[in-house]
């Protein structure tokens, strides 16, 4: 899932970025307020983290705008400012959940994907589809009762899928959500994905739509 996070802090923001990757998530990192609000429009992203006290621009005024402009995005507010009026007015100006810092990255990884979740309409944590069960939390996935070892981009390319199961996804929009700008991403990178997913999960597993993309198969 492909995370946008503005946080005008170096360390906080670098601790973020490079602690999510690990969990499976494509990470997007900018430290000015300006440039994270005008990158919303420019990649589908699945969750926003959002501090509060930037350098050029207010996050609660950019907050505003988002929704002002009928965004919907999942919103996670990230702050230092930890007082009840502010949660509050976080919360009315339509952010999604709120977390204090300091914080433990595990908390920020379960709040993003209870928001996405909620997004897709999924309330249970599970993701089933025919015998693969996917259990995004604890990053484990089990095919006719057996656990199944996958890659971190092999994992999140199967979340995209299972999340999205009635839907073509062509090869452009598997890339916006697998790589950040600072991937380098071969030409056959997907296709080399889908080909592992394939390989573990049955040549059934993931449809080929010629010229279009791919989708979900039937489930067995």
């Amino acid at each position: 899932m492909r995370i946008l996070l503005i946080e005008d802090d170096r360390l906080i923001g670098d601790g973020i970025k490079v602690g999510l990757t690990k969990l499976g998530f494509t990470v997007d990192w900018f430290i000015s307020g300006e440039e994270g609000f005008q990158a919303l429009a420019a990649a589908p992203w699945d969750a926003v983290i959002l501090d509060l006290s930037l350098p050029d621009r207010d996050g609660l005024e950019i907050l505003q705008h988002w929704r002002q402009q009928g965004v919907d995005v999942p919103v996670l507010i990230l702050t230092a400012r930890d007082a009840l009026s502010q949660r509050i007015q976080g919360l009315q100006l339509g952010a999604d959940d709120y977390l204090c810092k300091p914080f433990a990255l595990a908390e920020v990884a379960a709040r993003l994907q209870a928001l996405i979740r909620r997004r897709h309409g999924q309330l249970q944590p599970e993701l089933t589809h025919g015998n693969v069960v996917l259990s995004p939390g604890n990053h484990s996935v089990q095919c006719a009762g057996v656990t199944i070892s996958l890659k971190s981009r092999e994992l999140a390319l199967l979340e995209l899928f299972m999340r999205n199961p009635e839907r073509v996804l062509t090869r452009s929009q598997l890339e916006d959500k697998l790589y950040s700008w600072d991937d380098d991403v071969s030409s056959n990178a997907v296709e080399v994905h889908i080909h592992h997913l394939r390989k573990k999960l049955g040549s059934h597993f993931i449809r080929t739509l010629h010229g279009v993309g791919y989708m979900l198969g039937e489930p067995k």
